[in-house]
């Protein structure tokens, strides 16, 4: 309503330009938003067209009560919620049930039936990118970790603890959202924060990817899979590290199971890989290629590192070469091959 009581003027909706023209510098994060309530990069970019078409059809609405950052947000988080109807969560392997104890044993063929996470390029764009703060909120709201644990919250506790801890929202902002109050919004956060505090670990380490030290520490972990240096790649491990390659279901827990299956199934040869430095998730990550019987250099996985006290805890391989273009990664290597022996 406008200062006299009439109702305010519907603002004409622009043309698909005009329109792209407002909502492109909110993209990013949108995307980001998605994929924080879907798990899945896919199906966040399919949420990210759905809510620009909702938004540009329904513009002659927006009255201007909030901006136009909280209104897309608001039709973001009601598509993803609408999507969740109908699917499942997206787990990775140590989800599913306990590691695998023979690594000479058979490897499964990767279950393509199961939904799994995926991982997201770290770049952050859209409001606050030139904000550090922001910008280290955004990461740390990104982690893999994280991510895992709020597929384990019903959907609307997701919205909840998303609009609330990341996008920092007023609780009757989230009610008016959601059609709840907000004694119902602020007990599905207390709820929301104590079953990810018991999903995520306390002390999962949020590292900056540029560090000096992390960035000589990810050198040395692509050398090592280059050269098919186990012991080298041992130095670099925590004795409770965890590796897991979805869409293969099976993982191992312990840096002697992990080099052992690294050993015997995948460094078996100097120059099978070619790795390059990426940012997956806020973390530390490397894209690798894998060579052919054509001696070519093909994509074959993101792998997203999660570093604890100077040592890597977790190898999470997404063996998808699929994901690669979203980080805007060719399929075939780029760059100078490793010398093989």
């Amino acid at each position: 309503m406008s200062a006299s009581g009439s109702a305010a003027p519907s603002r004409a909706a622009p043309d698909s330009e005009d329109f792209a023209l407002l909502a492109d510098p909110y993209r990013g994060e949108l995307l980001a938003h998605c994929y924080r309530m879907l798990g899945s990069l896919h199906d966040a970019e399919d949420q990210v067209q759905e809510t620009l078409l909702r938004a540009w059809r329904s513009y002659g609405e927006f009255e201007g009560r909030s901006s136009m950052r909280t209104w897309l947000h608001r039709i973001a988080t009601n598509t993803c919620l609408r999507a969740l109807e109908t699917r499942s969560r997206r787990p990775l392997p140590s989800g599913l049930g306990e590691p695998a104890e023979d690594t000479d044993g058979p490897v499964p063929v990767p279950n393509l039936d199961v939904p799994w996470l995926q991982p997201f390029p770290a770049a952050v764009t859209g409001a606050g990118a030139d904000d550090p703060a922001a910008v280290v909120t955004a990461r740390a709201s990104l982690r893999l970790a994280l991510i895992a644990a709020l597929q384990y919250l019903p959907p609307r506790q997701r919205a909840v603890l998303i609009l609330r801890d990341v996008l920092g929202w007023h609780a009757a902002e989230v009610a008016d959202l959601l059609g709840a109050s907000t004694v119902a919004v602020n007990s599905a956060l207390q709820r929301a924060r104590a079953q990810i505090a018991s999903l995520v670990p306390a002390e999962d380490e949020i590292v900056e990817p540029d560090d000096p030290k992390v960035r000589e520490l990810l050198a040395r972990y692509a050398a090592a899979f280059e050269t098919a240096d186990v012991a080298g790649l041992t130095e670099l491990l925590r004795a409770d590290a965890v590796l897991e390659m979805p869409p293969i279901a099976i993982w191992f827990a312990g840096r002697d199971q992990v080099t052992r299956f690294l050993a015997r199934r995948v460094l078996v040869r100097a120059g099978d890989f070619a790795m390059m430095a990426v940012q997956a998730n806020g973390q530390p990550a490397v894209a690798a290629y894998e060579r052919g019987d054509d001696g070519s250099y093909r994509a074959h996985a993101i792998q997203v590192l999660t570093v604890r006290d100077g040592r890597i805890s977790r190898i999470t391989s997404f063996n998808d070469g699929s994901l690669f273009a979203a980080f805007g990664l060719p399929a075939r290597y780029p760059g100078t091959l490793p010398v093989l022996d």
